[in-house]
């Protein structure tokens, strides 16, 4: 019994650790967010910061409104694929863990 819960102490911190990298990987990564062809694209790190914003110089004669929603859409674009990176790496580190369905991780 002693031999199983130092096993279980070690594998938990395993994780602790592997978590923790990942997380740090998350936060350093930067993704590319575009919409209107790519009119509009902006670079956005893991910690949900914006990096840069490229609009493409035929847009700056169009509707105002027209280009805050390719802005905002890009904006949106580069948080999906965060989320959808975030998500990728967590899972392979909580894939043995039996986890009720909708739990993340770190709580």
């Amino acid at each position: 019994m002693k031999g199983a819960m130092g096993g279980l102490m070690k594998q938990a911190q395993k994780m602790q650790e592997d978590m923790q990298k990942a997380q740090a990987e998350i936060a350093n990564m930067e993704v590319e967010g575009q919409s209107g062809g790519g009119m509009v694209k902006v670079v956005m790190n893991g910690r949900h910061e914006l990096r840069s914003v490229k609009i493409d110089d035929s847009l700056m004669g169009d509707d105002k409104d027209m280009l805050e929603d390719l802005l905002a859409a890009a904006v949106n674009d580069a948080v999906r694929k965060i989320e959808q990176e975030s998500s990728s790496k967590m899972s392979g580190l909580t894939a043995g863990l039996n986890l009720p369905g909708g739990m993340k991780l770190p709580f």
